[in-house]
């Protein structure tokens, strides 16, 4: 039997209903009897309500004049979630920062008595001249700034870590403004506090003690200090900018790695939007209203495979 001969065994599909589906096409679910009618398609006529049938379904009404809060969406509606996010105000996020760095200032204490503490004095003797060290080449002044360095470039870390998760509303310049500012003050404030531990005991035996007499004298910096600008203002150098610069360092690198634009958590946003399905059901699609990709074919209706143990049309 040629190709172009039809099978007497093939039953031929039924002719379609009139506004039916094509044959082979794949059936529109739909909702049912309460299945809105969008026959007329979108966009529809400006005014029309959000649960009115083929409206539009990000739509929301229109605010009740008698009411002075904000308009609700529909019944059945699931509008994009708008973040609610107050106006950032440039006055208070300076102010913030100012306070911060303040506190970073006053935690330089406890850095200073922790530095005094772990540093080691440096030996030293009475002389007629004052104070010579009692070695050549002592390590311990080294020893003294080195563990300074350490401790500010910790400092540093530990002050930006906690500034980004405690000042979430103040992530950005007023969060790096704070740790900066709180670095290069609690330096300085540290280095004169675990300086003068143990000090008042070295000035009475420098003035008190005989000639020959061998004491210790605390720990101080050698690669670090204040320089006065104008004699007004101070200006630190060496390692007493490690902190600010750490603090900077770090701050920047969680900034760089946040996976939100704005460095605050963001709402995921919820794609799901239009009529809500009723119980049970499927909601109806508009004719001519496609889901896919702009420009993406039409499927093609293929045929239906043959059943198992079907003797294959004989080819001529």
């Amino acid at each position: 039997m040629s190709p172009d001969t039809s099978d007497p065994d093939r039953t031929l599909p039924p002719p379609a209903a009139p506004g039916g589906p094509e044959p082979g096409s794949h059936p529109r679910p739909v909702a049912g009897p309460e299945a809105p009618d969008w026959s007329a398609g979108l966009p529809v006529p400006a005014g029309t309500p959000a649960a009115a049938p083929g409206a539009d379904p990000l739509a929301w009404p229109a605010p009740d004049p008698g009411s002075s809060g904000p308009a609700t969406p529909a019944a059945g509606y699931v509008p994009f979630p708008a973040a609610d996010r107050p106006a950032r105000r440039p006055g208070r996020s300076i102010a913030v920062a100012l306070g911060a760095a303040a506190a970073l200032a006053a935690l330089g204490v406890p850095l200073g008595l922790l530095w005094a503490a772990v540093a080691p004095d440096t030996p030293v003797v009475k002389t007629a001249e004052g104070a010579v060290y009692a070695q050549p080449q002592p390590e311990q002044p080294i020893a003294s700034d080195g563990w300074f360095s350490m401790l500010g470039l910790g400092f540093g870390v530990l002050a930006a870590l906690a500034l980004w998760v405690l000042l979430r509303r103040s992530r950005g310049p007023a969060g790096l403004l704070a740790g900066v500012l709180g670095g290069l003050a609690a330096a300085p404030v540290a280095w004169q506090v675990g300086r003068r531990v143990g000090l008042s005991t070295y000035d009475r035996l420098l003035a008190d003690a005989p000639v020959g007499r061998a004491f210790t004298k605390p720990a101080d910096l050698r690669a670090g200090g204040v320089h006065w600008f104008l004699d007004v203002l101070p200006v630190p150098y060496g390692n007493l900018l490690l902190p600010a610069f750490a603090a900077a360092v770090t701050y920047t690198l969680l900034a760089g790695w946040s996976r939100w634009p704005s460095l605050r958590r963001e709402p995921t946003p919820d794609l799901a939007w239009g009529p809500a399905a009723p119980p049970g059901g499927f909601l109806a699609v508009p004719p001519g209203v496609s889901w896919g990709p702009e420009g993406s074919p039409a499927p093609t209706a293929a045929p239906e495979p043959p059943a198992p143990g079907a003797a294959e049309p004989p080819r001529g």
